[in-house]
């Protein structure tokens, strides 16, 4: 059984802004107090992991023993099949250190023509999160030991397809290229309210929540 989580506080382990408003929306019926890493001043670790589980859990690990309060990571991406999966856990570092996801964007749509001259015209991707929640104690008979203490992982994902030109704002990061199975406007045209309900982030969201969060 999933430990319940019951805290008054709970950090997400992050600097996005956009993702953190994100997931603060998602947490807004649950009472806890919402902050950021970087509200804190937190520093950001290096995200050695090989996978989106293992850099969420590193993350999560890391901001709760920092803050000594539970911490909630996500690490989410872009796989694009004709691109072997990149940017994949690379989505973030593809936007550069200015964070210019326009250029991030960019990229991509070269790489899909670059392929699609050699005569593989696929625009197929999908959005993955993991979600991993952190408390900042070893919970009893986890194990786990090392940086922060119990955790609670969960996978979300959404299948769509690449467009372009960029269409819309309302959303962040890759979200002007993606239009999602069965929609015809990209996450950055779509209403807020409606990606949190289909979005690889609040599905990954809706398991912890029924794990961690309901009575």
């Amino acid at each position: 059984m999933a430990r319940h989580f019951d805290e008054p506080t709970l950090v997400i382990a992050s600097h996005n802004p956009g993702k953190v408003r994100e997931i603060a929306a998602l947490l807004a019926t649950f009472g806890a107090k919402v902050v950021s890493a970087g509200d804190l001043g937190l520093d950001e670790p290096e995200e050695t992991g090989t996978t989106f589980i293992a850099n969420a859990e590193l993350k999560a690990r890391a901001t709760a023993a920092a803050s000594g309060l539970p911490a909630l990571a996500d690490d989410s991406g872009l796989v694009v099949r004709a691109l072997s999966g990149d940017p994949g856990i690379y989505s973030a570092r593809w936007a550069g250190p200015d964070k210019d996801f326009g250029l991030a964007m960019q990229k991509v749509e070269d790489g899909l023509r670059s392929k699609a001259k050699g005569g593989k015209d696929d625009r197929t991707a999908h959005f993955a999160c993991a979600l991993s929640l952190c408390w900042p104690d070893e919970g009893p008979g986890d194990g786990q030991g090392g940086q922060g203490g119990h955790l609670e992982t969960f996978e979300g994902f959404v299948h769509g397809t690449l467009v372009w030109p960029p269409r819309g704002d309302r959303g962040f990061g890759y979200d002007p290229v993606f239009m999602a199975d069965g929609d015809d406007i990209t996450f950055g045209e779509m209403d807020p309210s409606r990606k949190h309900q289909i979005s690889h982030r609040a599905r990954a969201f809706r398991k912890l929540v029924d794990a961690c969060f309901r009575d």
